[in-house]
């Protein structure tokens, strides 16, 4: 006897009853059950929400709420000398600033109706939805990474401020070891020049490290870049005391162990970089900052950022999801149906907002000082 499958119209009502042995289509061109593709799917889904970008992961944080209350600082506490009678000093508050994230629904169909999935083959079905997850990739990583080179506030739905990083707008950032700063500090620079050299990656690194990360706040400063810039700066021949361009580097450019070999009658005083940070390839370390090339990072544009570790509070942008634990994450949703595959789609809900507008500078490679945002085409 054939399974009934009750169906239900798009508003819950009963849309009468159908028969599985009565269905269209039960398999593909090439004879691939249509339950066990959509079994694959599901499983590749759940694998797709654990495995995160490493970029992603090491730039943000997770997180629910519409917003926190975090501190802006890094303070360095110090011991007091004890006294017979006297009342030691407590711990200093941090400055907080209330910020907010950002929260917005996104989907994608696949478009599979009952008559493709007669004529295609198990592989044409399969490769939708990779295009799917690669979607949501640039979804994501766009998101995070558009806020990171954004200085424009914006609010979200509570009211709460979605901040960029420090940018000039009159705010104050907390003074830190002794070093005060005004409302005109900013951390969205410009090189004033076409090409970026080994003053501009130490001034970045400045940047982070006079909000005390990567000093006392421990934190691994990278610095990430496009290839084609990469390779225009010459970096990886940058050595210390020897002028390049005009600008003589305070450091050695030290490749990573993963670099191909190669002779050299030099030899590396110190610990090499390692061939990946979390996951995350590194071509070489300058100073204590690791080199990272990526072609997500826009072309024309820098950013170092202290990173304290995959998804760690201290990390500079949050990434939010819904509080309800159903509606995290890549969502796969069948369609009506006794086959689920057939008008299924995918809906992420998901927002970005920056944690923390000390730990990440961004430059733009131009000649001129007046920064301008990239464009990011990940959603239309």
């Amino acid at each position: 006897m054939a399974t009934q499958i009750l169906i239900r119209g798009g508003d819950g009502t009963r849309g009468g009853y159908g028969t599985a042995g009565d269905v269209r289509v039960n398999k593909t061109a090439d004879g691939v059950d249509l339950n066990e593709i959509w079994s694959e799917i599901k499983d590749a889904t759940d694998v797709f929400n654990e495995q995160k970008s490493a970029i992603v992961s090491l730039l943000s944080y997770q997180t629910t709420r519409a917003g926190d209350a975090v501190a802006q600082d890094v303070l360095a506490e110090r011991f007091e000398h004890a006294t017979e009678f006297g009342v030691p000093t407590g711990i200093s508050e941090p400055n907080y600033l209330k910020i907010g994230y950002s929260l917005g629904d996104y989907d994608k169909a696949t478009r599979a109706t009952w008559k493709y999935l007669r004529d295609a083959s198990a592989e044409q079905v399969r490769d939708r939805v990779r295009r799917i997850y690669d979607a949501d990739f640039r979804l994501v990583s766009g998101l995070v990474l558009e806020r990171l080179f954004t200085p424009t506030p914006r609010t979200n739905a509570e009211m709460l401020t979605v901040y960029g990083l420090w940018n000039a707008d009159g705010m104050v950032p907390p003074a830190h070891m002794g070093k005060t700063f005004d409302g005109s500090h900013t951390h969205y620079l410009t090189t004033n020049g076409t090409t970026l050299t080994a003053t501009h990656v130490e001034g970045l690194a400045g940047h982070l490290k006079h909000h005390g990360y990567g000093t006392v706040k421990r934190a691994q400063l990278i610095l990430m870049l496009h290839p084609d810039d990469l390779e225009t700066s010459g970096m990886t021949a940058w050595r210390a005391g020897v002028a390049v361009g005009g600008v003589t580097p305070k450091y050695d450019f030290i490749v990573s162990s993963s670099a191909p070999a190669f002779l050299t009658a030099e030899h590396v005083e110190g610990t090499k970089p390692p061939a990946e940070y979390a996951g995350l390839p590194v071509v070489g370390s300058y100073g204590s900052v690791f080199v990272v090339e990526s072609h997500f990072i826009p072309k024309g544009y820098v950013a170092a950022v202290a990173s304290s570790g995959p998804n760690d509070s201290d990390n500079p942008i949050a990434v939010r999801e819904h509080e309800d634990a159903d509606y995290r994450g890549l969502r796969l949703i069948g369609g009506r149906g006794p086959y689920p595959l057939v008008d299924a789609l995918f809906s992420r809900t998901i927002g970005v907002g920056v944690r923390h507008r000390g730990a990440a500078v961004v430059c733009q490679i131009v000649a001129g000082t007046t920064y301008t945002a990239p464009t990011f085409d990940f959603v239309r």
